[in-house]
């Protein structure tokens, strides 16, 4: 459970104090498909746009195996799923998927947080959350929709529609909609192509057709697109207005990226840290005094 005090909840239902922390999303079972494993190799493969020799040759076995099994002609065996798996970069979620397509049982678990086995998990979440204060950080799944929030994500959510804040509440759905932070965002088109080419390469390396539909449902909102090339770096900027005053962030996603456990590898922490001395005042004053409120910051020009 989350320290007394925090504005952090891991139980499904529960509401927060204020209205952007929300629970985690249901945890649903993997999703069954009536392709055979071959077929989802074969697929996984073309994703990867690998040839059979291509692939055959990361996964140290010979193209006319790798043809069988895409074909169907030969079975193969649990290790040997789970290695090509691996070689072709396949998320926990769909390899499980391919492990039942060919007969086995799933091989990572899909726990909700407020399991007891998951105690390790929230309290590395809670920490990492603290951690971050004064400055607003959130931790999001797969979906983009939001599990947990610090005390500071009210400096970015002021002035945002209820209904955008209504659990599930989705981040990227939060921050292009007419409704939510968009009409706050300076350089809106750059942001939107940054928000948009990540989805986009997303759900193109998942297969998940949920992020495809997001990503369709967002790019038809108005905003438009800056032609620049988003950025690629560590950190990306995000300028938020704030009454005759800007808030200038840089946003830092962070994954675990050794997790086994499907609900633990599918969570994010999306921070935005000061880009100057000026905002890292102006928030850290708006936090401690317990504002809900855009903190009124550093003028303009």
């Amino acid at each position: 459970m989350a320290r007394p005090g925090r504005r952090v909840d891991y139980l499904a239902g529960k509401r927060q104090a204020h209205p952007i922390a929300v629970s985690v999303a249901a945890v649903t079972s993997a999703s069954t498909s009536d392709r055979t494993v071959g077929e989802l190799l074969r697929g996984w493969r073309q994703r990867r746009r690998l040839s059979q020799l291509e692939l055959a040759g990361g996964a140290g076995v010979s193209a006319r195996h790798l043809s069988f099994l895409e074909t169907g002609r030969a079975r193969p065996s649990r290790d040997m799923v789970l290695h090509l798996a691996e070689q072709l970069d396949v998320p926990l979620r769909e390899r499980n998927e391919l492990l039942t397509a060919a007969g086995f049982a799933p091989a990572y678990a899909r726990r909700g947080l407020d399991e007891p086995d998951m105690r390790t998990v929230r309290a590395a979440l809670d920490l990492v959350l603290a951690a971050y204060e004064p400055f607003p950080a959130v931790v999001v799944d797969r979906a983009w929709d939001l599990v947990a929030a610090n005390r500071a994500v009210p400096v970015l959510t002021a002035g945002v529609a209820p209904h955008l804040l209504e659990p599930p509440a989705n981040v990227l759905r939060l921050s292009l909609h007419p409704d939510g932070m968009a009409p706050r965002i300076l350089d809106l088109p750059q942001w939107r192509r940054h928000v948009l080419h990540r989805l986009a390469r997303e759900a193109d390396l998942t297969g998940d057709p949920g992020l495809g539909a997001l990503h369709r449902e967002l790019l038809a909102l108005p905003g438009g697109l800056a032609r620049t090339p988003p950025p690629n770096g560590i950190a990306v900027p995000l300028r938020v207005r704030s009454g005759d005053a800007v808030l200038s962030f840089l946003s830092t996603v962070t994954t675990f990226g050794t997790a086994v456990d499907l609900t633990a590898a599918e969570l994010s922490i999306e921070a935005f840290l000061p880009a100057d001395a000026a905002t890292g005042e102006a928030v850290r004053a708006a936090v401690c005094a317990g504002s809900e409120r855009a903190p009124a910051s550093p003028p303009t020009g």
